[in-house]
Protein backbone atom coordinates (compact mmCIF):
# COMPACT_ATOMS: atom_id res chain seq x y z
CA UNK A 1 0.00 0.00 0.00
CA UNK A 2 3.00 2.10 0.98
CA UNK A 3 4.07 2.08 -2.48
CA UNK A 4 1.25 2.49 -4.51
CA UNK A 5 0.61 5.77 -2.24
CA UNK A 6 3.79 7.27 -3.74
CA UNK A 7 3.58 5.62 -6.84
CA UNK A 8 0.20 7.70 -7.11
CA UNK A 9 1.75 10.85 -6.05
CA UNK A 10 3.74 11.43 -8.16
CA UNK A 11 1.54 10.74 -11.06
CA UNK A 12 -0.75 13.31 -9.57
CA UNK A 13 2.21 15.87 -9.37
CA UNK A 14 3.31 14.76 -13.23
CA UNK A 15 -0.63 15.46 -14.21
CA UNK A 16 -0.77 18.97 -12.57
CA UNK A 17 2.84 19.73 -14.40
CA UNK A 18 1.22 18.61 -17.52
CA UNK A 19 -1.93 21.12 -17.36
CA UNK A 20 0.46 24.04 -15.75
CA UNK A 21 2.22 23.68 -19.00
CA UNK A 22 -0.78 23.42 -21.39
CA UNK A 23 -2.01 26.35 -20.20
CA UNK A 24 1.34 28.35 -20.37
CA UNK A 25 1.66 27.13 -24.12
CA UNK A 26 -1.78 27.71 -24.98
CA UNK A 27 -2.33 31.25 -23.38
CA UNK A 28 0.74 33.49 -24.66
CA UNK A 29 -0.54 36.40 -21.86
CA UNK A 30 0.27 34.27 -19.47
CA UNK A 31 3.85 33.92 -20.46
CA UNK A 32 4.90 37.70 -19.32
CA UNK A 33 3.54 36.75 -15.68
CA UNK A 34 6.29 34.13 -15.56
CA UNK A 35 9.08 36.65 -17.32
CA UNK A 36 10.91 33.57 -18.63
CA UNK A 37 14.47 34.44 -19.93
CA UNK A 38 13.72 37.98 -20.92
CA UNK A 39 15.38 41.14 -19.41
CA UNK A 40 15.44 44.71 -20.19
CA UNK A 41 18.79 46.07 -20.99
CA UNK A 42 19.78 49.75 -21.68
CA UNK A 43 22.65 50.62 -24.61
CA UNK A 44 25.98 48.87 -24.16
CA UNK A 45 27.38 49.47 -27.30
CA UNK A 46 26.03 49.64 -31.46
CA UNK A 47 26.18 47.04 -33.98
CA UNK A 48 27.93 48.92 -36.64
CA UNK A 49 30.62 48.37 -39.24
CA UNK A 50 31.77 52.18 -39.20
CA UNK A 51 34.54 53.38 -37.52
CA UNK A 52 32.84 55.37 -35.17
CA UNK A 53 33.11 55.05 -31.03
CA UNK A 54 31.61 57.41 -28.81
CA UNK A 55 33.31 59.28 -25.48
CA UNK A 56 31.24 59.96 -22.37
CA UNK A 57 31.83 61.56 -19.08
CA UNK A 58 30.02 60.80 -15.69
CA UNK A 59 29.74 64.16 -13.61
CA UNK A 60 29.01 64.16 -9.97
CA UNK A 61 31.89 64.72 -7.67
CA UNK A 62 33.82 67.80 -6.25
CA UNK A 63 37.37 66.95 -7.31
CA UNK A 64 36.36 67.73 -11.10
CA UNK A 65 38.92 68.63 -14.57
CA UNK A 66 36.16 69.57 -16.78
CA UNK A 67 37.36 72.49 -18.16
CA UNK A 68 40.89 70.43 -18.67
CA UNK A 69 38.79 67.75 -20.44
CA UNK A 70 36.88 70.36 -22.52
CA UNK A 71 40.38 71.81 -23.91
CA UNK A 72 41.55 68.11 -24.75
CA UNK A 73 38.54 67.67 -26.80
CA UNK A 74 38.50 71.14 -28.64
CA UNK A 75 42.21 70.18 -29.33
CA UNK A 76 41.16 67.34 -30.85
CA UNK A 77 37.60 68.71 -32.53
CA UNK A 78 35.92 65.62 -30.96
CA UNK A 79 32.34 66.21 -29.20
CA UNK A 80 31.74 63.86 -26.23
CA UNK A 81 28.45 63.31 -23.95
CA UNK A 82 28.58 64.38 -20.61
CA UNK A 83 25.41 62.77 -18.10
CA UNK A 84 25.57 65.14 -15.22
CA UNK A 85 24.18 64.27 -12.13
CA UNK A 86 21.18 67.48 -10.79
CA UNK A 87 23.55 67.92 -7.31
CA UNK A 88 26.56 68.63 -9.58
CA UNK A 89 25.06 71.22 -12.00
CA UNK A 90 23.75 72.99 -8.87
CA UNK A 91 27.61 73.35 -7.91
CA UNK A 92 28.47 73.81 -11.53
CA UNK A 93 26.28 76.19 -13.27
CA UNK A 94 28.91 77.44 -15.38
CA UNK A 95 30.78 74.55 -16.27
CA UNK A 96 26.84 72.69 -17.22
CA UNK A 97 26.51 75.66 -19.25
CA UNK A 98 30.00 75.95 -20.99
CA UNK A 99 29.76 71.92 -21.76
CA UNK A 100 26.42 72.64 -24.00
CA UNK A 101 28.16 75.62 -25.26
CA UNK A 102 30.76 74.18 -27.06
CA UNK A 103 28.83 71.66 -29.15
CA UNK A 104 28.58 68.72 -26.53
CA UNK A 105 25.50 66.31 -25.59
CA UNK A 106 24.68 66.51 -22.17
CA UNK A 107 22.51 63.70 -20.61
CA UNK A 108 20.72 62.73 -17.23
CA UNK A 109 22.24 60.80 -14.92
CA UNK A 110 20.03 61.54 -11.92
CA UNK A 111 19.50 64.50 -9.47
CA UNK A 112 21.19 62.81 -6.41
CA UNK A 113 22.94 59.62 -7.95
CA UNK A 114 21.42 56.33 -5.98
CA UNK A 115 21.17 52.99 -6.38
CA UNK A 116 17.98 52.95 -8.96
CA UNK A 117 17.44 49.46 -8.25
CA UNK A 118 16.89 50.24 -4.34
CA UNK A 119 14.52 53.10 -4.74
CA UNK A 120 10.81 53.15 -5.62
CA UNK A 121 8.82 53.80 -8.85
CA UNK A 122 8.16 57.11 -7.64
CA UNK A 123 11.64 58.15 -6.55
CA UNK A 124 12.95 57.04 -9.69
CA UNK A 125 10.30 59.01 -11.99
CA UNK A 126 11.47 62.58 -9.38
CA UNK A 127 15.31 61.97 -9.58
CA UNK A 128 15.03 61.77 -13.79
CA UNK A 129 12.48 64.63 -13.75
CA UNK A 130 14.21 66.92 -11.23
CA UNK A 131 17.42 66.67 -13.37
CA UNK A 132 15.34 66.99 -16.74
CA UNK A 133 14.15 70.74 -15.14
CA UNK A 134 17.87 71.62 -14.05
CA UNK A 135 18.93 71.22 -17.21
CA UNK A 136 16.55 72.53 -19.30
CA UNK A 137 16.70 75.92 -17.24
CA UNK A 138 20.23 75.82 -18.21
CA UNK A 139 20.46 75.00 -21.51
CA UNK A 140 16.77 75.66 -23.32
CA UNK A 141 16.67 71.64 -24.05
CA UNK A 142 15.60 68.42 -22.52
CA UNK A 143 18.03 65.73 -22.42
CA UNK A 144 17.23 62.53 -24.79
CA UNK A 145 19.53 60.20 -22.93
CA UNK A 146 19.77 58.99 -19.57
CA UNK A 147 22.31 56.98 -17.65
CA UNK A 148 21.81 54.72 -14.68
CA UNK A 149 24.15 56.12 -11.71
CA UNK A 150 26.99 53.15 -10.81
CA UNK A 151 25.39 51.54 -13.64
CA UNK A 152 22.54 49.65 -11.50
CA UNK A 153 19.30 49.04 -12.92
CA UNK A 154 16.43 46.49 -13.47
CA UNK A 155 13.93 45.99 -15.76
CA UNK A 156 11.69 48.73 -13.97
CA UNK A 157 14.46 51.49 -13.79
CA UNK A 158 14.66 50.60 -17.60
CA UNK A 159 11.20 50.71 -18.58
CA UNK A 160 10.90 54.35 -16.59
CA UNK A 161 13.55 55.52 -18.20
CA UNK A 162 11.67 54.84 -21.47
CA UNK A 163 8.71 55.69 -20.59
CA UNK A 164 10.27 59.14 -19.49
CA UNK A 165 11.28 59.59 -23.29
CA UNK A 166 14.98 58.95 -22.67
CA UNK A 167 17.33 56.29 -24.32
CA UNK A 168 18.99 54.28 -21.52
CA UNK A 169 22.59 54.45 -21.92
CA UNK A 170 25.41 52.44 -20.50
CA UNK A 171 28.93 51.32 -21.76
CA UNK A 172 31.21 48.71 -22.99
CA UNK A 173 34.51 50.03 -22.58
CA UNK A 174 35.17 51.34 -18.60
CA UNK A 175 38.34 53.47 -17.80
CA UNK A 176 37.83 52.64 -14.48
CA UNK A 177 39.60 56.30 -13.73
CA UNK A 178 38.00 56.96 -10.61
CA UNK A 179 40.40 54.82 -8.89
CA UNK A 180 43.24 56.24 -10.60
CA UNK A 181 45.46 53.17 -10.81
CA UNK A 182 47.52 54.52 -13.10
CA UNK A 183 48.02 56.19 -16.30
CA UNK A 184 49.33 53.25 -18.63
CA UNK A 185 46.87 51.00 -17.08
CA UNK A 186 43.70 52.96 -17.73
CA UNK A 187 45.14 53.89 -21.55
CA UNK A 188 45.38 50.08 -22.22
CA UNK A 189 42.16 49.07 -20.54
CA UNK A 190 40.38 51.48 -22.86
CA UNK A 191 42.76 50.96 -25.62
CA UNK A 192 42.36 46.64 -25.99
CA UNK A 193 38.62 47.03 -25.44
CA UNK A 194 37.25 49.49 -27.65
CA UNK A 195 35.98 48.24 -31.18
CA UNK A 196 33.42 50.00 -33.65
CA UNK A 197 30.26 51.17 -31.32
CA UNK A 198 31.29 51.23 -28.64
CA UNK A 199 30.47 53.72 -25.72
CA UNK A 200 33.70 54.36 -23.50
CA UNK A 201 32.79 55.86 -19.96
CA UNK A 202 35.37 58.19 -18.02
CA UNK A 203 34.52 60.59 -15.44
CA UNK A 204 35.51 63.69 -14.88
CA UNK A 205 37.20 63.08 -11.45
CA UNK A 206 39.73 61.19 -13.22
CA UNK A 207 43.06 61.81 -12.11
CA UNK A 208 44.71 60.75 -15.21
CA UNK A 209 41.49 61.43 -17.72
CA UNK A 210 42.89 64.45 -19.55
CA UNK A 211 46.35 63.55 -20.28
CA UNK A 212 45.39 60.20 -21.27
CA UNK A 213 42.39 61.21 -23.08
CA UNK A 214 44.23 63.35 -25.55
CA UNK A 215 46.82 59.94 -26.22
CA UNK A 216 43.19 57.57 -26.80
CA UNK A 217 41.98 60.13 -29.33
CA UNK A 218 44.59 60.63 -31.45
CA UNK A 219 45.37 56.80 -31.38
CA UNK A 220 42.19 55.85 -32.67
CA UNK A 221 41.81 59.07 -35.17
CA UNK A 222 44.83 58.13 -36.67
CA UNK A 223 43.08 54.24 -37.35
CA UNK A 224 40.29 56.47 -39.13
CA UNK A 225 37.45 56.31 -36.43
CA UNK A 226 35.86 59.25 -35.78
CA UNK A 227 34.30 60.30 -32.42
CA UNK A 228 30.82 60.98 -32.50
CA UNK A 229 27.76 62.09 -29.46
CA UNK A 230 26.02 59.05 -28.02
CA UNK A 231 23.14 60.65 -29.66
CA UNK A 232 24.22 60.28 -33.46
CA UNK A 233 25.97 56.57 -32.29
CA UNK A 234 22.76 54.98 -31.58
CA UNK A 235 19.68 53.99 -33.59
CA UNK A 236 16.40 55.69 -32.51
CA UNK A 237 14.04 53.29 -33.84
CA UNK A 238 13.49 49.64 -35.81
CA UNK A 239 16.26 48.50 -33.47
CA UNK A 240 16.62 45.66 -30.66
CA UNK A 241 19.08 45.56 -27.91
CA UNK A 242 20.68 41.63 -27.47
CA UNK A 243 21.40 39.55 -24.37
CA UNK A 244 24.81 41.88 -24.31
CA UNK A 245 23.07 45.07 -24.50
CA UNK A 246 24.30 45.52 -28.02
CA UNK A 247 21.85 47.93 -30.38
CA UNK A 248 21.08 45.89 -33.73
CA UNK A 249 19.00 47.71 -36.36
CA UNK A 250 15.94 45.26 -37.67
Amino acid sequence: MIKYRRFNNTIELMCILIVLLLVFFSFPETRSTFNVGERKLPIYNVDTKDKKIAITFDCGWDEDKTKEILEVLDKHNVKATFFLVGAWIDDFEKDTKLIYEKGHEIGNHSNMHPNMSRVSKERIIKEIEITDGKIMKITGALPKLFRCPSGDYNDLVVQVVEDSNHYCIQWDVDSIDWKGEGEEIEYNRVIKKTKPGSIILFHTNGKYTPKNLSKIIKKFQDEGYKFVKVSDLIYKEDFYIDSTGKQILK
